[in-house]
């Protein structure tokens, strides 16, 4: 709260928080208001909910990246502590366009970390920092699961006519992950040594 002086020496609240205010809710988790977007109610509510299990698979793969990137350590520290940010703000930048399409489908986001957390199909990460190999397997495990979920909903998206899902599952979810499956996948590989 920032306070001033009076001339009198009195201080005088210049703002003041509001108190937790609370309100109903104006549209409820799991439901889809009527866009004008020449869909039916009941595809957008299908697409709505397949990307809010991609969204929520795809906030905690961003973190892994960020966790990733804190904790990572070895003689690949410095490249893939560049690479694990690049892939964590690449997945971030998909978070905003899920929930974006989905808001624009009429349906709601999930956004909070404890509801992503509930909702992910990705196994939770131990607290601790783990080997670079196991932190790799760990994140391809992750993009393995979104991939396999991406696909099959972008095939639904497809047969039900909503193309904008579709494009979205396609060119960003499938596309995106599957470049960084490549980027992570060849830090695996065993290379000979040079002689």
């Amino acid at each position: 709260m920032l306070n001033k002086k009076s001339a009198n020496g009195t201080v005088v609240d210049r703002v003041r928080p509001i108190g937790l205010e609370t309100s109903k809710e104006i549209q409820h988790f799991g439901t889809v208001a009527r866009l004008p977007i020449a869909l039916d109610a009941s595809i957008c509510a299908a697409s709505v909910d397949n990307l809010n299990q991609v969204l929520a698979d795809t906030k905690t793969l961003a973190d892994m990246y960020k966790k990733h990137h804190w904790q990572v350590s070895g003689p690949s520290f410095y490249q893939l502590h560049l690479l694990f940010d690049k892939h964590f703000k690449e997945q971030s930048d998909m978070v905003d366009a899920l929930a974006e399409r989905i808001q624009s489908l009429g349906g709601v986001s999930i956004a909070m970390a404890h509801d992503v957390a509930e909702m992910t199909l990705i196994p939770r990460l131990p607290r601790g920092r783990e080997a670079v190999p196991v932190q790799i397997s760990r994140l391809l495990h992750a993009h393995e699961i979104i991939l396999k979920e991406a696909r099959a909903m972008a095939r639904q998206a497809a047969e039900d006519g909503d193309d904008g899902t579709n494009d979205l599952l396609v060119s960003d979810v499938i596309r995106t992950n599957e470049l960084q499956v490549w980027f992570l996948g060849e830090h695996l590989v065993e290379a000979p040594v040079p002689m």
